[in-house]
């Protein structure tokens, strides 16, 4: 997600600081950018000149201080709230007053990391869809602590980037999640209940419904931990029974089985 945001943020002309735990890992993301720029440059659908160009508005670093010019800073780490309130202290000791701090969470309470930090006012959701480059949306979640020139700003970003941005409020899932889990959900629960095979289910729903990639190939490219976390948040927020995740969906997360990142999940990578 960090490379494929610092590359839509640079396309658009924005100078971007890609920051890392570590160098080696920071250094890997641009590397990311620059060969996701080489594809297009090699099938046609972007010039050379700009894609050094692009490349030349990012720089990478491993310290957090390097994001203290920064107007927007937008995380994008581990779908898990302790780790993204502990970096939102540092980051509001860290960067410049009037900076927005804005996180790329898909499904966690906004407001929990607003609290964290002296700037509440300063914090919102901008939400990109993975891959960033080639997806549409983004989502802007409004906290109840954020002004309206924040929640203004953030969509005014969104769209110079060349999405389409929607405002939702601050609850668990936002519009697209808080939809499409619980079909992602049931999608396990029937290859669990043996109602159909793992390919036909797949192709049910891509033939059936024109989706563009079946339930559970969608779930291996999101990740099943990224998936169970999110499942874990609607549920915590709603009690409803269709966020309950599936014990599949839990004991292929306990196996390490997370979907193409490990190579391995309702599919084979």
């Amino acid at each position: 997600m960090g490379s494929g945001i610092a590359e839509v943020a640079a396309k658009a002309g924005v100078e971007v600081v890609l920051r890392s735990r570590q160098q080696a890992s920071a250094d890997a993301m641009v590397a990311g950018l620059e060969k996701s720029l080489a594809k297009q440059v090699d099938k046609g659908r972007l010039d050379e000149t700009v894609a050094k160009e692009v490349q030349g508005r990012v720089s990478a670093s491993s310290e957090l201080d390097a994001l203290a010019d920064c107007d927007l800073v937008l995380e994008s780490v581990v779908e898990e709230l302790d780790v993204k309130r502990s970096l939102f202290k540092d980051l509001d000791l860290v960067v410049k007053a009037g900076a927005i701090l804005a996180t790329n969470t898909s499904t966690l309470p906004v407001v929990e990391l607003a609290v964290a930090t002296g700037r509440p006012e300063l914090v919102c959701g901008v939400h990109f869809f993975n891959p960033a480059p080639a997806m549409a949306l983004v989502e802007v979640i409004r906290p109840i602590t954020a002004s309206d020139d924040t929640i203004a700003t953030a969509r005014a970003f969104a769209e110079a980037c060349g999405k389409t941005a929607v405002e939702v409020k601050d609850r668990a899932g936002f519009i697209v999640n808080a939809l499409l889990f619980p079909y992602l959900n049931n999608a396990v629960r029937m290859l669990e209940q043996g109602t159909a095979s793992r390919d036909d289910i797949d192709a049910a729903m891509k033939g059936g419904c024109n989706f563009p990639m079946g339930p559970l190939a969608l779930l291996d490219l999101v990740g099943l931990d990224t998936s169970l976390a999110i499942l874990d948040a609607l549920y915590a927020e709603f009690r409803d029974p269709n966020y309950a995740a599936v014990p599949t969906l839990r004991r292929m997360v306990t196996a390490g089985q997370l979907g193409r990142k490990t190579k391995s999940g309702f599919f084979s990578y």
